[in-house]
């Protein structure tokens, strides 16, 4: 995997993947994109919530909405790296078993989720969920 990342102005970078996708990152607060630590956050909310979807999908359950709520505490002296991260996962669709969210969210958090992996060496990672009917 590659990717490349250019000064614009100031602060303003934009970031370039090898797919070619685009976003902008800004070290002003506030700025013209999300802050380089803010986009790890959303990595993590991504990576987390894809993996719940496909798991639930593959268990036949009809999801028809997934949302993570992220909190996350940082360092108050640089680098201000996250000291703790929480996502609480909102999971919406039809008669969605406890079980089966239950070990999805388990699985991504423990097993699957790449960025979540990478963080929980160096971060205190927690986890909750809601259920919500479609």
């Amino acid at each position: 995997m590659k990717a490349k990342v250019s000064w614009l102005q100031g602060m303003c970078f934009e970031g370039e993947s090898e797919s070619g996708h685009k976003i902008v990152l800004d070290g002003t607060n506030p700025g013209q994109g999300a802050s380089p630590m803010e986009h790890v956050l959303l990595g993590a909310g991504g990576c987390s919530a894809i993996d719940v979807v496909s798991i639930l999908e593959k268990s036949r359950q009809t999801v028809t909405g997934c949302e993570v709520e992220l909190q996350a505490e940082r360092a108050e002296n640089p680098p201000r790296v996250f000291t703790a991260i929480h996502l609480n996962f909102v999971v919406t669709g039809e008669n969605l078993p406890e079980k089966q969210v239950a070990r999805a969210v388990d699985l991504s958090m423990q097993k699957y989720c790449s960025v979540m992996k990478m963080l929980e060496k160096a971060v205190k990672v927690s986890s909750s969920y809601e259920i919500r009917e479609r």
